[in-house]
C-alpha cells in the first residue's frame, strides 16, 4: 500500500451502508447556521455513483414542486451524518441519467425482490408445493 493509500484510509468511513443506483435513501446532511449545527435530510433516488476511494462521490434525485432537484455528495464526507436505504431498487444500468426526462409515474423504479427484508415479501409463492 502506497502512502498515499495509507493517509487516505485515516479519512476514509467505516461503517457505510451498502447501496446502488436505484436505491431510494434518506442522507444526513450537517448543517452549520452561524454558531448553530443542525442536520437536514435529503431523501432522493440515486441515480449513479463515480470514482473511488476518498474520492467516491454519489448523486441523488428527488422531486421538489415539480422541479427536479439532484445533490452530489462526498461519500466520505464529514458533512454526511448517515445514509439510511429506504427502500432497494432493481435497475439494469450504473447511471439512470434517463430519469431525468421522465415525469411523474414514469420516474418509478421496481423495488428488488429477495432476500433483503423488504415489507410485502412475506407472501408464499401461487404453486408453492405442487409438482411440475
Amino acid at each position: 500500500m502506497g502512502l498515499v493509500q495509507e493517509i487516505e484510509k485515516a479519512y476514509e468511513k467505516d461503517e457505510l451502508p451498502s447501496f446502488s443506483p436505484g436505491d431510494t435513501v434518506d442522507v444526513h446532511v450537517r448543517i452549520v447556521e452561524g454558531e448553530k449545527e443542525r442536520v437536514q435530510v435529503f431523501s432522493g433516488t440515486v441515480i449513479g455513483r463515480k470514482g473511488g476511494g476518498l474520492n467516491e462521490t454519489f448523486t441523488v434525485r428527488r422531486i421538489v414542486d415539480g422541479e427536479g432537484v439532484e445533490r452530489v455528495f462526498p461519500l466520505h464526507s464529514p458533512k454526511i451524518a448517515q445514509i439510511k436505504v429506504r427502500r432497494r431498487g432493481r435497475v439494469r444500468r450504473a447511471k439512470l441519467y434517463y430519469l431525468r426526462e421522465r415525469t411523474g409515474k414514469g420516474t418509478r423504479v421496481k423495488e428488488m425482490q429477495g432476500k433483503s427484508g423488504a415489507a410485502g415479501n412475506d407472501k408464499p409463492k401461487k404453486n408453492a408445493g405442487k409438482p411440475g
